[in-house]
């Protein structure tokens, strides 16, 4: 016997195949590699150990040892198929999980002693029938291969020693036979598992039959029953587990006649489960440690029932239509319950209005629903909370201060409530917050110096819509942070240099606010920031060079500002689908929980004139600028290769000159084109036409000439409306024809080194102008000379307004200044 297992062994295996004696070799979870061709004369070899290596190639090299009674190839790099075995007619128990095995398993079914067979985690596909010959089989794990399953099992009908049955991530089919035989199965499962897809109808019928079961799995299998199988539980009185996830069940939920003494996980969620929740539920089963009821149609109350349940740990009833309170029994009686999720309901009244006993909560969520009230003191007493998710509910009041003694708390959110006053100081208790949530709510005053305090662990910080006003507290620098929603309060000052440093930071919105100064050069050490917005502030100075060093930029709005000066050239934007997705996500503390918590905030963007508010899975998709209603100069310049995915752009209300770049016909991706009240010049560019996803364009009000575009394509969806105020435009479109005289022959193409002033012979207009003045003075001067009566008429009223002004002089100025100057 020789076992070498859990080293650091690494290389081939060479050496070994002088060992012909050895009867039992345990080589596992070291770093070998290669192939194992040295095993092959290892023919008196009983039991071999291979797994957790990074073996790889076929096993062509084990058919010789005959003698094996286990074989683990687990963990490995192997493929091929494996037909390798079929001679080892001696196997008792085969590991061959989590390779790179393919083809059908026929060579396994002369295995006629397997007790144990493990082919998880493969690309084993044919005809799963093959192994109906191994009646020994006590164990049989094919899970996540590409096997067609039928749901009555009828293939292992005879494999009257089987108890474990694992086919999860395979197809899962309707067995046509299954109507026209009535044959009983001789198996009697403990644990059967077939999550995974496919759609069988009615519960197969084996299931009726059996009535030792433990584990029960069969979530993702669309049965279409409406109703819950509750003979499965009266059937199997030690049933420990029972998931039934995305099944398609509906109707009424129903627990056995009688209390169920061993069951302590039941999830059924995502079905369409409906009326009420039994009200004996706790009584029937009161030995539930997990329950999971969430995503149904369940209404009416919370039963006060689950008080009765003091073994629960996880109860999620979130994403139904309950209403009413929270059950002051379940608030005592639930001593153990960490998670409790009623999110998204109809509940109502104060939140644990009453006796509360649930201090081991990790995990509160109970946003979405119509609770109103304060925050209830009562949830100082939990010490090791975790995350607590108040949001989307009517609670009013101050936010306590004792939430930020809480010392286990990473995520907080009490975001769209009614919740007022200032913002409470903390002691830095609350440094391990990561996510810290309050917006839209009536919070005001300014920022405390306590939030510097965050700075270790913060990820993520929304304050917006509130009416908070002064500056950050210049110790706030975050250097974990990656999303900062500002926006909508009454900041002031210069742009903060909290941010200077925040190196991971995402989204920067600080929109809608009264912020000042320069945009910062600093800017461009936040190379992970993928949205820039500062829309309706008093920003000044001109837009930093140094943006363009922001590689992953896929929104930037600058609107609404007094930024001046030119547009950087070089700007990169593009939207995340071609970039890297960035999202912040709060594992559960809880194993048990397979979920996570991510609060998603809103931004707000314009697009087609416009404002929508977009979250993050839309937001990938998009990539925009906007500097509109500035002072920006100077002519539009980018280069296309920075902007081929752009979506939007808007540069209206600037003073932008110059033409229409005619790059822009290059955007493939452009929706929506915004140049309105500029001082553009020059022609439209017919190669616009090619734009196909264009949605929205506007060049009003410039100085635009020659001929507005044909209306075809994506161009003809466009009314006079987006070439209005161009004086020098023609076409249809503005009810001007295009005469030849209307576009004129231009300087240059007259004279070389004279100055194109679009339709105005500046030279002719000077000469004839002078003409025209000469000849007027000239007509005055005869039509005096010719009559006397006009002529004394013109100098009586010259001398009239003479002497009406030397009047008007000395009425309204002081004497000794008048007669000073006479």
């Amino acid at each position: 016997m020789l076992s070498l297992s859990y080293n650091q062994f690494s290389g081939n295996i060479s050496a070994l195949q002088s060992l012909t004696l050895l009867e039992s070799l345990d080589i596992s979870s070291n770093q070998f590699s290669g192939n194992i061709s040295a095993i092959q004369s290892l023919t008196l070899l009983a039991s071999l150990d291979l797994s957790s290596n990074q073996f790889s190639g076929n096993i062509l090299a084990i058919q010789s040892l005959t003698l094996l009674e286990s074989l683990d190839l687990s963990s490995n790099k192997f493929s091929g198929t494996t037909s390798a075995i079929q001679s080892l007619t001696l196997l008792a128990s085969l590991d061959l999980s989590f390779n790179q095995f393919s083809g059908n398993i026929s060579a396994i079914q002369s295995l006629t002693l397997l007790a144990s067979l493990d082919l998880s985690f493969n690309q084993l596909s044919g005809n799963i029938s093959a192994l109906e010959s191994l009646t020994s089989l006590q164990l049989l794990d094919v899970s996540n291969n590409k096997f067609h399953i039928p749901s009555s099992l009828r293939p292992f009908f005879n494999l009257s020693k089987l108890k474990y049955f694992h086919a999860d991530n395979n197809t899962i089919h309707a067995d046509d036979h299954e109507m026209s035989h009535s044959s009983t199965p001789r198996f009697r499962l403990s644990s059967i598992s077939l999550s995974c897809c496919g759609s069988v109808g009615s519960f197969p019928k084996f299931l009726y039959h059996q009535s030792e079961l433990q584990h029960v799995d069969l979530s993702n299998i669309y049965f279409k029953v409406d109703r819950f199988p509750f003979w499965l539980l009266e059937n199997n009185t030690m049933l420990v587990t029972l998931n039934l996830v995305n099944c398609s069940l509906s109707g009424p939920f129903q627990v056995t006649s009688r209390v169920h003494s061993t069951l302590s996980y039941l999830n059924i969620s995502n079905n369409a489960f409906g009326g009420n929740i039994p009200a004996r539920i706790g009584a029937h089963l009161p030995f539930l440690v997990y329950l999971n009821m969430s995503k149904n149609y369940f209404n009416g109350s919370i039963p006060s029932s689950f008080g009765d349940t003091s073994s629960l740990q996880i109860l999620d009833l979130s994403n139904n239509q309950l209403s009413g309170e929270i059950p002051e029994h379940m608030a005592m009686g639930c001593s153990s319950l960490q998670f409790l999720g009623l999110s998204n309901n109809k509940l109502q009244g104060s939140i644990f209005s009453g006796n509360f006993n649930l201090t081991s909560l990790l995990e509160l969520e109970l946003n979405g629903n119509n609770f109103t009230g304060m925050i209830p003191n009562v949830l100082a007493n939990c010490s090791y909370l975790y995350i607590l998710d108040l949001s989307n509910n009517s609670i009013y009041g101050e936010v306590p201060s004792w939430i930020w003694n809480m010392s286990e708390l990473a995520a907080l959110d009490v975001s769209r409530n009614q919740l007022f006053g200032r913002l409470p100081q903390w002691r830095g208790s609350a440094s391990n917050l990561e996510q810290v949530a309050m917006a839209d709510n009536q919070l005001e005053g300014l920022i405390p110096r306590a939030i510097c305090s965050l700075n270790l662990k913060l990820q993520f910080l929304d304050l917006s819509m509130n009416s908070l006003s002064g500056t950050l507290p210049s110790c706030f620098k975050p250097g974990s942070v990656r999303e900062v929603h500002l926006f909508k309060n009454k900041l002031q000052g210069a742009l903060p240099n909290a941010f200077h440093d925040s190196c991971l930071l995402v989204t920067l919105d600080l929109s809608y606010n009264h912020l000042k100064g320069n945009i910062p050069n600093w800017v461009s050490n936040l190379s992970e920031l993928s949205y820039l917005l500062l829309r309706r502030n008093h920003f000044e100075g001109e837009i930093p060079i140094q943006l363009c060093k922001l590689d992953r930029l896929s929104l930037i709005d600058l609107s609404q500002n007094n930024l001046s000066g030119g547009i950087p050239y070089c700007l990169k934007v593009s939207a995340l689908n071609y970039a890297i997705e960035q999202n912040i996500w709060l594992r559960s503390s809880l194993d048990d929980i397979n979920s996570s918590m991510s609060i998603e905030v809103s931004i707000e963007y314009t697009v087609k004139s416009r404002s929508y508010n977009y979250k993050r899975r839309m937001l990938q998709y998009m990539s925009g600028i906007d500097l509109s209603s500035n002072k920006l100069t100077g002519e539009i310049s980018f280069e296309t290769r920075n902007i081929m995915k752009l979506f939007t752009l808007n540069l209206s209300h600037n003073s932008l000159t110059g033409p229409i770049p005619q790059v822009f016909s290059n955007l493939k991706d452009l929706e929506s084109l915004d140049l309105s009240y500029n001082n553009l010049t020059g022609n439209i560019p017919v190669e616009f036409g090619g734009l196909h996803f264009l949605q929205y364009f506007n060049v009003s009000y410039n100085n635009l000439s020659g001929k507005t575009p044909e209306r075809i394509r994506q161009l003809g969806t466009f009314d006079e409306s987006c070439y209005v105020g161009n004086p020098f435009l023609c076409g249809s479109l503005v009810g001007k024809n295009c005469s030849p005289v209307a576009t004129p022959l231009t300087p240059k193409a007259l004279v070389g080194n004279k100055e194109d002033h679009g339709f105005i012979d500046m030279d002719a207009f000077y000469a004839s102008f002078f003409a025209c003045y000469v000849v007027v003075l000239l007509c005055i001067t005869a039509v005096l000379y010719i009559n006397p009566y006009w002529r004394q008429a013109w100098f009586y009223y010259i001398q009239m307004a003479v002497d009406s002004c030397y009047y008007f002089v000395v009425d309204n100025f002081p004497i000794n200044f008048c007669s000073g100057n006479m």
